[in-house]
């Protein structure tokens, strides 16, 4: 089981950035990918960003590529998200997330075996 937690939220103006941290334990964390989702109120969590501990590779959601980018320490056992340009519309909780490696990314909810307890990410106009 790895076990995660997340950092980095806050209240930012539209336009601004932010960089949230996930920091991860576990004996065997190199064989797992790591994931950003989000969830906004009345709205069901959806699939960000993942990254393999094990080679970096990486894979984005359509609609979040070009603004977001995923990155990970492996020295410090963190990923990270870094968040530019951001709306309103970006106002979400924001959780990080654990799923084996499998050798196939995986962006379900379900599919998800790890979840940290989330960071609030308010986007002002």
């Amino acid at each position: 089981q790895v076990q995660l937690v997340e950092s980095g939220g806050g209240l930012v103006q539209a336009g601004g950035s932010l960089r949230l941290s996930c920091a991860a334990s576990g004996r065997t964390i190199s064989g797992y990918i790591m994931n950003w989702f989000r969830q906004a109120p009345g709205k069901e969590r959806e699939f960000i960003a993942a990254i393999t501990w094990s080679y970096g590779s990486t894979y984005y959601s359509n609609s979040m590529k070009g603004r977001f980018t995923i990155s990970r320490d492996s020295a410090k056992n963190t990923v990270y998200l870094q968040m530019n340009s951001l709306t309103p519309e970006d106002t979400a909780v924001y959780y990080c997330a654990a799923t084996r490696d499998v050798g196939v990314f995986r962006v379900t909810v379900s599919a998800m075996d790890s979840w940290g307890q989330g960071t609030q990410v308010t986007v002002s106009s």
